[in-house]
């Protein structure tokens, strides 16, 4: 990194480690979503997203290397569109934030290339994001008043654990799914139901009209951990499936779709409030584009509410990949005293809960 930009973006970052209205502008392309937001504070002034899911459903699901190329087609214009809605000028942002990783290696490098050069064009400092971090810190704009210590629920496409936040820079694990996601169980269940991607809409709409009739297993059941494992569900509905067609017999798609989404549900909530008794926390977060699920929004109401717990989690257009939660995760970390990312920085497809900055 050239030595007197360095040094600026230092002294930058430092001058905005106590102010509360930070103007961030922030990307997030880790998947099939090119996202450009900017924020004040907590406050989301533009949030601007070019989905890909059109695109994507005649493949089945996400094709990384259309999904790269329709990121460096998008990232400029969406960006600025979103400092246009915003009401400000580039000069006005006081940093950039971009999402590292996880996500797809090829997705990932268009935000981050992007990021590094609009940053030092700028002048302004990089902030690079943990986008596992970013969905927890979607419930910070959702909700201002939310403060550690809590249990979060993470779960999406790719990435579906149980985490203790203690303070707003420090998570632990807690637990994790041992094989699939819960979302990626949710587009595999779905492909084999003959509905499109994403799945998770899918199965929700159809389980509206079915009952939990089917009898699944329930992986790890007995474990005394956070764990739990969504592969073997998976193939049991798949079973299912196959084997009533082999046989020819009827089945009710939408009862299988009723019971394959209460007993992943039933999965995920069990371990959050169980995680909850025994750290002896009385609030619990959903983050993660499954937090959009109404039945487990449903559910973990019902199972914190008899323990007396809270529960929070953000509104729908924060729980899917959005470029707020990044901003929002970019303030989290100038707050707590983090350095500028250097002009070297490289996206990651793998990182954990635990990484605050990118490992080198």
């Amino acid at each position: 990194m050239p030595t007197d930009y360095a040094k600026n973006c230092e002294r930058q970052l430092e001058s905005l480690r106590d102010k509360e209205d930070i103007t961030i502008l922030a990307i997030e392309s880790s998947c099939d979503e090119t996202a450009c937001a900017v924020t004040r504070g907590r406050n989301v002034l533009s949030s601007v997203i070019a989905s890909q899911i059109e695109i994507h459903k005649r493949y089945g699901g996400v094709v990384p290397e259309i999904a790269s190329r329709n990121h460096v087609m998008a990232v400029s214009q969406i960006t600025s569109e979103a400092i246009e809605r915003a009401g400000i000028k580039p000069d006005d942002i006081d940093c950039v934030a971009v999402t590292y990783g996880a996500g797809l290696l090829g997705a990932l490098l268009v935000g981050v290339s992007f990021a590094k050069a609009y940053a030092y064009a700028l002048g302004k400092p990089l902030i690079a994001v943990n986008h596992i971090r970013g969905h927890v810190a979607a419930n910070y704009i959702a909700d201002p008043d939310l403060k550690p210590p809590y249990i979060c629920l993470i779960a999406s496409g790719g990435h579906t654990a149980i985490v203790k936040v203690d303070a707003i820079e420090d998570i632990k694990l807690l637990g994790s799914t041992q094989d699939d996601a819960c979302g990626e169980a949710f587009d595999k269940v779905a492909r084999v139901l003959g509905l499109p991607y994403p799945g998770g809409p899918e199965i929700q709409k159809l389980a509206r009209e079915g009952k939990p009739s089917v009898l699944l297993p329930t992986p790890l059941k007995n474990s005394e951990g956070y764990d739990f494992s969504y592969s073997g569900l998976k193939t049991a509905v798949i079973n299912y499936v196959h084997t009533k067609e082999q046989k020819k017999e009827e089945y009710s798609k939408a009862d299988v779709a009723c019971s394959f989404q209460e007993k992943a549900v039933e999965i995920m909530t069990d371990a959050a409030v169980r995680a909850a008794e025994d750290n002896g926390l009385d609030t619990l977060v959903i983050a993660g584009g499954v937090a959009a699920n109404e039945r487990l929004r449903e559910v973990m109401r019902n199972k914190a509410g008899k323990k007396g717990f809270k529960v929070y989690y953000p509104p729908l257009n924060l729980c899917t990949d959005n470029a707020a939660m990044i901003a929002s995760e970019a303030y989290n970390l100038i707050r707590t005293g983090a350095k500028p990312a250097d002009i070297t920085l490289d996206a990651s497809a793998t990182v954990k809960i635990t990484d605050v900055s990118p490992r080198v």
